[in-house]
């Protein structure tokens, strides 16, 4: 069992320090779609938005602890490039809130868990909090509104 945690944590730290690489080679206002695409390859979703701009999604998820959020505006340059997956960003989720709104707002889930008795489903997402990785779950009701938000420590932490 130790074996396999030390193998996971070794892909995600090499992952990691791919991203921290591609990101530098990266800059805001300059940096075109066809450098970011050749930096972090095909986007795992792919989304125009309203006023034109590209909104690239790049998730590292379920072992890693990133999604990222990559918005090329109007003008064909990079606007922003922003990793979705922090405390702060899901301190702004709100009870009621969409499935598609708190997917928008974080990325895509590393994993999707189902509750028929209970009428629930629960996202997982896996992030840092400084060096400690943590999970948060979202928990949606029958109608796919957003009821709670936990945040625990990765068991994957305390494993011996």
């Amino acid at each position: 069992m130790a074996r396999g945690f030390i193998v996971v944590a070794l892909l995600a730290a090499s992952l990691a320090a791919c991203d921290a690489r591609r990101i530098e080679k990266l800059e805001e206002g300059f940096s075109n779609e066809s450098d970011v695409r050749g930096q972090f390859g095909e986007p795992t979703v792919e989304q125009r938005l309203a006023d034109g701009s590209l909104r690239l999604e790049y998730t590292r998820q379920p072992e890693g602890h990133v999604n990222y959020e990559i918005v090329i505006g109007p003008d064909g340059k990079m606007a922003s490039l922003r990793q979705l997956l922090t405390p702060a960003n899901f301190a702004r989720l709100q009870a009621g809130a969409t499935q598609a709104q708190v997917r928008q707002a974080l990325g895509a889930p590393g994993k999707v868990q189902a509750f028929p008795l209970k009428a629930e489903e629960v996202w997982e997402w896996r992030f840092l909090d400084g060096q400690e990785s943590k999970l948060f779950w979202a928990t949606f009701d029958k109608d796919g509104r957003l009821t709670t938000t936990t945040t625990v420590q990765d068991p994957r932490n305390t494993a011996s």
